[in-house]
């Protein structure tokens, strides 16, 4: 895999599983079925593409202790959300219905530790990553200081509403384009 793929593929699925959200809302509830299984297929393959681009970000930041540690945490947020993911798939090929996804989904959050785990803690780590390492290599003029305003938006947006996913989605795009446009090589092994 080659880092520009990765820079403008990442964002792309992340953007797919947005607007398949949207699509499998419109008629009242989201999921179980087809919209539901592809759209979070999608944001899986956009996970495992950024937790790549953390490895080449720390490469491009210095691979001091910063870098190492934001990679770190990223990574260890996209490993939270592709658990977090894998449930959601695997509840909805379980249940028949809305109401049987939100039994199994009580039933997994009630497990001590799950909720922090996969839900409401490290998942978030996969964000404060991704905004450490894009300031520093803003910072270390590797990107320009401008990108860092795409990052925000692209942050914030699916605070304000999931729905705007695929517009946040866009924005990362344009926030790791000066990248896809920089000779690269892959990370290097750890």
């Amino acid at each position: 895999m080659t880092p520009r793929f990765a820079l403008i593929a990442a964002p792309l699925f992340a953007c797919a599983y947005g607007a398949i959200r949207i699509v499998d809302g419109l008629d009242g509830s989201r999921g179980p079925g087809f919209a539901w299984t592809a759209g979070h297929l999608a944001f899986m393959a956009a996970l495992v593409l950024f937790a790549w681009l953390f490895l080449w970000f720390r490469e491009l930041a210095g691979r001091d202790a910063p870098a190492t540690a934001s990679a770190a945490a990223g990574i260890a947020g996209v490993a939270a959300l592709l658990v977090q993911f894998g449930i959601d798939v695997a509840v909805g090929f379980a249940a028949a219905d809305q109401e049987g996804m939100s039994a199994l989904f009580q039933q997994v959050t009630s497990v001590p530790g799950v909720s922090f785990l996969v839900y409401d803690g490290l998942p978030y780590l996969f964000y404060v990553a991704q905004l450490v390492l894009m300031i520093r290599l803003a910072v270390l003029r590797v990107l320009p200081a401008w990108t860092l305003a795409p990052v925000v938006v692209y942050l914030a947006l699916p605070i304000v509403s999931k729905d705007l996913i695929p517009v946040s989605a866009l924005f990362m795009l344009v926030a790791l384009f000066p990248l896809v446009r920089r000779p690269v090589t892959a990370p290097a092994a750890a």
